[in-house]
């Protein structure tokens, strides 16, 4: 199990909802915190949080994390404030919803853009500074239960979702033999104003497909998340996801049925019949290769033939 006391970790979107949550936890762990915002107002209101409950100040940055310049301004402020950081939270994420057949390229750049490409903008920043003390550390991608989950009013949400899956899934192979581990955390339904993000659009992405937001119906829509899981609860799990070194964290027990319907789905899908003996000795090398992986060792493309 890993100790975190004295560690330091970056969050992004960390001063509202799951970041926050997230950021408590580490916080209660031994963590030295900084965290990025873009609403003052939450920020002040973490600032007060953490020192009502005792803790040291987080440097605060503010960040739009689709801005690869200023992510990798903020990964050599942190640096510079703290010496090393060993872990990234990539929280930061927009919740928008609509018909994806009617989207256009401004809806597709905004949702991806944040979502997924705030997510490789975390990576390419901070990666390198953590590789490069030697000490190990660890990265959360968080996603949703969507990165599973499909529905008919969140294709393009999903599609991010499931884009960071898959990354997160092999970079864990990737950072093994680094000694830092990687998580892939997929909330459900918690209680945050993440239904609130078609209402914060930038303008350089107004040409939306979407339809105009309706906000009676937005806001009807955001009751919703006043049942949903506590964050601090969420922020608990993920942290015990890190000490673990879990490659995947859930939160919520009732997606059960989901997973299971996903599973039985896909095993029906698979055909019956032969397999030419060449087909399953590449599958048996890719399975060994990413074993080897997941255990430490660096796997190159000759491993895979």
């Amino acid at each position: 199990m890993q100790d975190l006391e004295g560690r330091t970790a970056f969050v992004t979107g960390g001063v509202s909802g799951i970041g926050l949550g997230i950021a408590k936890a580490l916080a209660r762990a031994g963590c030295e915190l900084a965290l990025s915002y873009r609403n003052e107002t939450h920020r002040d209101a973490a600032i007060e949080w953490f020192a009502q409950a005792g803790f040291p100040a987080p440097l605060m940055i503010r960040l739009d994390v689709s801005d690869r310049a200023g992510f990798a301004a903020a990964a050599d402020e942190v640096e510079h404030a703290f010496g090393k950081v060993h872990i990234l939270v990539n929280n930061a994420g927009v919740s928008v919803f609509g018909p994806t057949d009617e989207a256009t390229y401004d809806d597709f750049d905004w949702i991806m853009g944040v979502n997924f490409g705030g997510v490789v903008n975390g990576q390419v920043s901070f990666i390198p500074k953590i590789k490069a003390h030697g000490e190990g550390g660890h990265i959360v991608n968080v996603a949703s239960m969507a990165a599973f989950i499909a529905g008919p009013q969140a294709g393009i949400y999903t599609a991010s979702k499931f884009a960071v899956r898959g990354l997160t899934e092999c970079l864990r192979y990737n950072l093994a033999p680094h000694n830092i581990g990687v998580s892939l955390m997929c909330p459900g339904l918690t209680r945050t104003n993440a239904w609130d993000s078609a209402l914060k659009r930038p303008d350089q992405f107004a040409d939306s497909g979407l339809g105009k937001v309706d906000e009676a119906e937005l806001a009807q829509f955001g009751t919703g998340f006043d049942l949903g899981m506590d964050p601090e609860e969420v922020g608990e799990k993920t942290v015990q996801g890190i000490r673990d070194n879990k490659g995947l964290i859930l939160t919520h027990p009732e997606h059960g049925p989901d997973i299971q319907e996903i599973y039985e789905m896909t095993m029906a899908a698979l055909p019956q019949g032969d397999v030419p003996e060449g087909r399953l000795h590449i599958e048996h090398l890719r399975r060994e290769a990413n074993k080897a992986a997941a255990a430490g060792t660096k796997i190159a493309l000759g491993d895979l033939t």
